[in-house]
């Protein structure tokens, strides 16, 4: 949210998570570069894109969590029937987030996110301000997975989510055929 370089913690380089997608992204230097050289979350007009998209890692559980400029941006394009989008860690941005009418944007959406169980085997459950899937039962979400580290994108409307970084090419998938 705050601009500049994404930095990338070091247990998403690790096996199992640094997916052939993500070792191509690393060896395409304009991604990089625009990676290293991201735009800070309030200089964007919501009017002007249509969707956004809430890449995972724990470093959302600091960075999406409990912020209010994350928060207007997903209100906004939600309000607007734009899509949004959120895999891995990423849905750590939708609970604080609500609908129009007051409710909770996730309260009877499909959504997927990281599961208790993963999180348990990563051994952070007690790092995270909240267990995702957990969190999203509480809210009212109709949370769907598959099991542990497998692929689970989620579409309702024009929410997408996802379960893990296995998730990450089928939501971003998902995102492009709705915007197609």
């Amino acid at each position: 949210p705050a601009g500049g370089p994404i930095p990338i913690d070091k247990n998403s380089m690790g096996d199992g998570f640094f997916t052939d997608a993500a070792k191509q992204f690393m060896h395409d230097g304009e991604a990089v570069g625009q990676l290293c050289h991201s735009t800070k979350l309030d200089s964007i007009d919501f009017a002007s894109v249509d969707a956004i998209f809430c890449c995972g890692g724990h470093g959302t559980c600091v960075d999406f969590h409990d912020n209010a400029t994350l928060k207007s941006a997903i209100e906004t394009m939600y309000a607007a029937d734009k899509v949004v989008s959120a895999v891995c860690h990423g849905p750590m941005a939708l609970p604080q987030c609500n609908k129009p009418d007051g409710t909770p944007l996730v309260q009877g959406k499909v959504v997927a996110a990281f599961k208790d169980s993963e999180e348990v085997a990563v051994a952070l459950q007690d790092k995270v301000p909240f267990m995702l899937e957990s969190k999203m039962k509480e809210l009212g979400a109709k949370y769907e997975c598959a099991d542990d580290w497998h692929s689970k994108c989620a579409v309702d409307g024009k929410l997408v989510t996802g379960q893990n970084p296995q998730s990450s090419e089928a939501c971003a998938a998902a995102v492009i055929s709705i915007l197609s």
